[in-house]
Order: structure tokens, then C-alpha cells, then sequence
């Protein structure tokens, strides 16, 4: 499973830069929450990015 993501990120290069932008946004948008928050919006950001890579093709 980690491998398909892999090779999905590699195979596409703008999936990558989304999913970092998107993590970041999930990063601030998650900082009140105490501790774990911007670790879980970070990942939330770049499982949204990773959900719609089919979206934009």
C-alpha cells in the first residue's frame, strides 16, 4: 500500500507540491489544537490532496 502511494507521487509531479501545500494548510489550520493537533492536520491535508489527484486529470 505505502508503495502504490510512493509510485503515485513519483509518477505524478504536481501530486507532491499539493500534498505539501495541503499539509501545511492542515498545519495551521489544526496549531490551537494542543500538542498532536498539526501532526493530524498535516496528514489530513495530504490525504485531501491525495484523495482528489484523479480529480484534477
Amino acid at each position: 500500500m505505502i508503495d502504490d502511494i510512493q509510485n503515485n507521487i513519483r509518477s505524478q509531479p504536481g501530486l507532491g507540491k499539493s500534498m505539501a501545500k495541503w499539509s501545511a494548510l492542515g498545519a495551521v489550520v489544526a496549531i490551537p489544537v494542543p500538542v498532536v493537533g498539526p501532526i493530524f492536520g498535516a496528514l489530513a491535508g495530504a490525504a485531501y490532496a491525495y484523495s482528489k489527484r484523479n480529480k484534477r486529470v
